[in-house]
């Protein structure tokens, strides 16, 4: 039997590459896509993607999904259609940076988007699944957060981006049948991950004897969650694509779901960490104590995210297994090798 293909956007991102890793190793021929833009590493980046041309299965291709001719090409060049599911994790990252640069994220994020489910609306594809994020939770401070929740009140142009995704998205399913999924990351960590996030930047200065910034005075909690579990639950949805919610009631509407086939599930792993914890976990690991300094919440930041998961649990059995005590030390581990081999 020949093996099934798959299009995986942002492939050498850090979702990306471990997902895109994941599905070689099942048998998958993955064809990725990535700009390498410099937001962050370039070396780091070009090292995922050495890891993937290793497998014969892989196939990249560098373009940037706001440039739509190159989308489209790339969709007759590779003949992805019917057989083909398409996951969009193809985006300009980072609440912060979205207050300096904004219309970095139009670009990439709403242009990008609309270019990439437009090409699947017109090649037939079988099930769209595009990563949305925590953020669109902006100012709810109910918690956890449900995707039942109304998320019209964003706090950064990271999360209104987002939340444009799913409203396009909707758009797609119920206007032309297009089958899509949009899963709400909640902070993702480990091996290979982005050098911008919390406990990356934590990790490389507590080893250089360096001070770290704790916002917000250490206030703060996060539904922290190991990459393998995100890769669990995408993989796990790739062959469910959404139905249309029998059940879905126009005078009391659940923003989950849908009469047409679309759905928002959160995905994480449904038990928040307090950040001092967070912080102590990553100095035992390493086993070395952190210089803190405590600063005050920035613009843009929430002070807790937690993770209401029952909906992609009852979709497809999701159940995150790696707690912080197991995961910090796996990217402990990762960190220390990748970059005492000279990266």
């Amino acid at each position: 039997m020949a093996a099934r293909r798959i299009l995986v956007t942002g492939a050498v991102g850090f979702i990306g590459f471990q997902l895109s890793r994941r599905l070689l190793l099942n048998g998958w021929e993955v064809v990725g896509i990535d700009n390498l833009n410099d937001y962050y590493s370039v070396t780091l980046k070009e090292a995922r993607l050495k890891v993937l041309c290793s497998f014969p299965g892989f196939t990249f291709h560098r373009l940037d999904v706001s440039e739509r001719q190159s989308v489209d090409l790339l969709f007759k060049t590779e003949t992805l259609g019917r057989e083909s599911p398409v996951i969009h994790l193809a985006a300009q990252a980072g609440v912060r940076y979205g207050m300096i640069n904004p219309s970095a994220y139009i670009q990439s994020n709403i242009i990008g988007f609309f270019n990439l489910i437009e090409a699947c609306r017109t090649a037939n594809v079988p099930h769209f699944i595009y990563a949305s994020s925590s953020s669109v939770y902006g100012g709810n401070q109910q918690l956890p957060y449900s995707p039942k929740d109304n998320v019209d009140h964003p706090v950064s142009f990271y999360a209104a981006t987002k939340k444009s995704n799913e409203l396009i998205a909707h758009v797609f399913a119920s206007s032309y049948g297009l089958p899509v999924t949009g899963l709400r990351f909640f902070t993702v960590y480990g091996p290979w991950g982005r050098p911008d996030m919390s406990y990356f930047l934590f990790t490389k200065a507590i080893l250089a004897g360096e001070p770290i910034q704790v916002f917000n005075f250490g206030d703060m909690q996060r539904d922290f969650t190991f990459v393998d579990d995100i890769v669990d639950g995408l993989v796990s949805l790739i062959d469910r694509p959404p139905r249309a919610n029998p059940l879905w009631d126009a005078m009391d509407p659940d923003p989950g779901s849908s009469w047409a086939p679309y759905r928002v599930y959160n995905i994480g792993s449904h038990s928040p960490v307090p950040l001092m914890e967070f912080i102590a976990t990553i100095e035992n690991a390493l086993g070395k104590k952190a210089i803190i300094e405590m600063q005050p919440m920035q613009t843009g930041d929430v002070k807790a995210t937690y993770a209401d998961i029952e909906d992609l649990r009852h979709e497809v059995g999701f159940n995150p297994k790696v707690s912080i005590e197991q995961g910090i030390p796996k990217f402990v581990e990762w960190y220390l090798d990748y970059y005492q081999n000279g990266a």
